[in-house]
C-alpha cells in the first residue's frame, strides 16, 4: 500500500489563490509553489508583482516559480531578470518556445548562465527535455516541468518518459524534474516511483492526501451514505 511517509519526491502547491497558498503554505508537507498566468487570471489577479509579492512574503523561504508573459524574446529576459529580484528562493519560467514555436533555448541559455533560476515549462516530449538541458548551466539550480497530466490526457502513457527525462537531466546534476499538471493523487506515487524530483498540484489534489491508505470498505459505505444524504436532501421521491 502507498504510504506518504515514504515519499522521497517534493510536494509543490499549483495556485493564484493567495487563501489557497496561506492554506498549503502552514502545511509542512509543502515544499514549494508554482504559478502561471492562466491561474492568475482566473484567480482574479490584476497587478503581478503585488501579487507576487504578497505570495513570497505568505511563504517564508521555500521556493517559488512566477513565468515571463511577453512573446518576444528580449522582452521576456527583461522581465525574467526583474522576476528574479524578488527573491532568492523564486524560479523564473520561460515557455519552451513562444507562440510562434521557436524554442526559447538562447534565452534559456542566456539567463542560466547568468545565476538566474530557471523553471522550463510547458514541456512535452523527451527532445525537448535534451534541448533545455543542454543550455542549463551546470552550477545554477533550474527546473525543468513536463506536464506528464497533458500528456496522459493524448493517451499515453506519461510514466515511461518521466522515467527516460529523470535519465537525462542526470547531464545537470542540479536541475529537478517536476512532474507537472497531475489528474490524481496516484500521479504523486508515480512520479516518485521514477525518481522525479518534485510534483506540482492543486489544492484540490493535494487535500486527497487524508486518503491515503483509507480503508476500502469504509471508503464505500461513505459514498453509500453521501448519495442517500444528497437524495434526501433534495427531497427526491419517486411515486409507486
Amino acid at each position: 500500500m502507498n504510504d506518504i511517509n515514504k515519499l522521497k519526491i517534493k510536494l509543490f502547491a499549483d495556485g493564484a489563490d493567495l487563501a489557497g497558498i496561506k492554506e498549503m503554505a502552514v502545511n509542512p508537507m509543502i515544499k514549494g509553489f508554482t504559478t502561471n498566468p492562466t491561474l492568475m487570471r482566473k484567480a482574479g489577479v490584476t497587478d503581478y508583482k503585488t501579487f507576487a509579492l504578497e505570495a513570497l512574503s505568505v511563504i517564508g523561504d521555500r521556493p517559488i516559480s512566477f513565468e515571463v508573459f511577453a512573446d518576444d524574446f528580449d522582452e521576456m529576459e527583461k522581465q525574467a531578470r526583474e522576476i528574479a529580484t524578488w527573491g532568492k528562493n523564486v524560479n523564473v519560467k520561460i515557455p519552451i518556445t513562444n507562440t510562434k514555436g521557436e524554442f526559447s533555448g538562447p534565452l534559456i541559455e542566456r539567463l542560466s548562465r547568468t545565476g538566474v533560476q530557471l523553471n522550463v515549462t510547458a514541456v512535452m516530449t523527451l527532445n525537448q527535455v535534451e534541448s533545455i538541458t543542454g543550455k542549463l548551466a551546470s552550477e545554477i539550480p533550474a527546473i525543468i516541468s513536463v506536464f506528464a497530466g497533458r500528456i496522459a490526457d493524448t493517451g499515453r502513457d506519461p510514466v515511461p518518459m518521466m522515467a527516460e527525462a529523470v535519465r537525462i537531466m542526470k547531464a545537470k546534476p542540479k536541475a529537478e524534474l517536476i512532474w507537472a499538471s497531475p489528474r490524481e493523487l496516484l500521479n504523486v506515487f508515480q512520479a516518485d516511483s521514477v525518481g522525479c524530483h518534485i510534483i506540482t498540484a492543486t489544492n484540490d489534489i493535494l487535500k486527497k492526501l487524508s486518503l491515503v491508505g483509507k480503508d476500502l470498505d469504509a471508503y464505500s459505505l461513505d459514498t453509500v451514505k453521501m448519495f442517500y444524504n444528497d437524495a434526501s436532501a433534495a427531497g427526491y421521491s419517486i411515486d409507486i
